[in-house]
């Protein structure tokens, strides 16, 4: 087992990037895909053919939301986006930065889905906002949502599954620790309890997340030119009566 995890190793991104598949299903995405295709569809003012996903990862939720548009994906892991390319061919992958990245085309909608986690300072998010803002036409949507806030962030939370895919089974333990919580990162630390033919390997890895106010989000969106609606994203497999919030958010025309 790794002894010295970096605070931002990321290592779900490079190394252990294998893992991805077994630990998450793309069955598992078509609910939310349907969801957030649904809501695109039911509030753009225009027609809406073309949608950009800043931070596709390994390509689960693309591989529902290409049913309902012409998918182009960023990434800025080049082996989550080998994951995506090997999961949706069909599809226009980039390597780039949702925060800098400019493909200068513009699309009906984008997606910004959990990877926005990742943007670790106010100015860190209101590029990923802006960057969406400078990809969409007049009246096209963004779609994004939001984990974590300060307010309902709970110290310590740990979640596991366990996976299996041929000789391989996987325990998946992630766990929730913000170490000072007047700043605006957290951090989310995976264990992984790799078990192949009866032998057992412990890899462990730390990534650094931001966490803002709700009302920075509205701000920044705000800030950066957008009409702004939020509403509340319901899942299945959330515990009763709870729903994060997301927010649909128009390029004015």
């Amino acid at each position: 087992m790794s002894q010295h995890v970096a605070q931002d190793a990321r290592r779900l991104y490079s190394d252990l990037s294998w893992t991805w598949p077994i630990v998450s299903r793309v069955a598992d995405y078509a609910e939310e895909a349907e969801f957030f295709a649904r809501a695109i569809l039911d509030h753009s003012s225009r027609e809406t053919r073309t949608l950009l996903d800043l931070g596709c990862g390994g390509g689960h939720l693309d591989h529902h939301l290409k049913n309902h548009f012409a998918v182009t994906a960023v990434d800025m892991s080049e082996s989550m986006l080998g994951l995506a390319k090997r999961l949706n061919p069909e599809i226009e992958h980039h390597l780039g930065d949702m925060r800098t990245i400019r493909l200068n085309r513009r699309f009906d909608a984008v997606m910004i889905h959990d990877s926005v986690n990742y943007m670790t300072t106010r100015g860190d998010l209101r590029a990923a906002l802006a960057t969406g803002f400078e990809h969409l036409e007049p009246g096209g949507i963004l779609v994004t949502f939001v984990e974590q806030t300060p307010e309902t962030f709970v110290q310590h939370k740990t979640k596991s599954s366990t996976s299996s895919d041929g000789d391989i089974e996987i325990t998946f333990i992630e766990h929730f620790h913000d170490p000072d919580p007047e700043d605006s990162t957290y951090e989310s630390v995976f264990v992984y309890l790799i078990r192949r033919q009866g032998v057992l390997e412990v890899e462990a890895d730390r990534h650094l997340c931001g966490i803002f106010p709700l009302q920075t989000w509205q701000d920044l969106l705000l800030e950066v030119g957008f009409e702004v609606e939020k509403k509340e994203w319901d899942h299945s497999e959330f515990p009763p009566g709870e729903a994060l919030p997301m927010f649909l958010c128009t390029k004015p025309a």
